[in-house]
């Protein structure tokens, strides 16, 4: 998570969004960079309403802009499953190396989801709060470029990037059964993705 206090600026770190390339450019300029421990890092609407926005708005702003990044959730999911195949993953319980794409999305679909599926929820992520407190502006991951810009005019300078924290490559595919049940089980991924201008 970042916070830039001149330009009333919060960013949350939505986890496989590829925020951490940012935070790398910007953590450095920023006011505030949560880096640890990652239940911090990667707060989630609640848990930044809950923790950091009532001292954000004593001492920052009372009115702060809070953005993110939502990835296209079979994106997002492969991304996980790539992730936990890396090599020092092996032997790990939430290691998905032997598991299959497709298997690893049906038990994501279950109620009692097993570890190595067990990677949370962009929607519940960013599920406004009761108080009013959301996510303002939600970006595209597959658009990086919208968000690029967007920071380089509020903060007022040009930013590099680099590739981090990036999950080997490997096809990402589903069974058109598996596709469905994702869809059906999980719409509310698909409906607040559909959301983003």
């Amino acid at each position: 998570m970042l916070v830039f206090s001149k330009a009333r600026l919060v960013m949350l770190s939505v986890p496989k969004t590829g925020t951490t390339a940012f935070e790398s450019a910007l953590g450095p300029v920023s006011d505030i960079w949560v880096q640890n421990p990652p239940e911090l890092k990667h707060a989630p609407v609640y848990r930044y309403n809950r923790f950091f926005r009532p001292m954000l708005e004593k001492f920052v702003a009372p009115e702060l802009e809070v953005i993110a990044v939502m990835r296209e959730p079979v994106s997002w999911l492969g991304s996980w499953w790539r992730f936990r195949q890396r090599p020092f993953m092996e032997g790990k319980a939430n290691a998905t190396h032997g598991i299959s794409f497709d298997d690893f999305v049906d038990a994501y679909c279950k109620g009692n989801r097993p570890g190595f599926a067990d990677v949370g929820s962009q929607a519940k992520f960013l599920e406004a709060q009761p108080n009013g407190t959301r996510v303002t502006r939600l970006f595209r991951y597959e658009d990086q470029g919208a968000l690029l810009r967007f920071l380089e005019e509020r903060l007022e300078m040009k930013i590099d990037l680099a590739r981090e924290n990036v999950s080997p490559e490997m096809p990402v595919e589903l069974s058109p059964g598996t596709a469905e049940k994702y869809r059906r089980k999980c719409a509310e991924e698909f409906e607040l993705y559909a959301t983003i201008g």
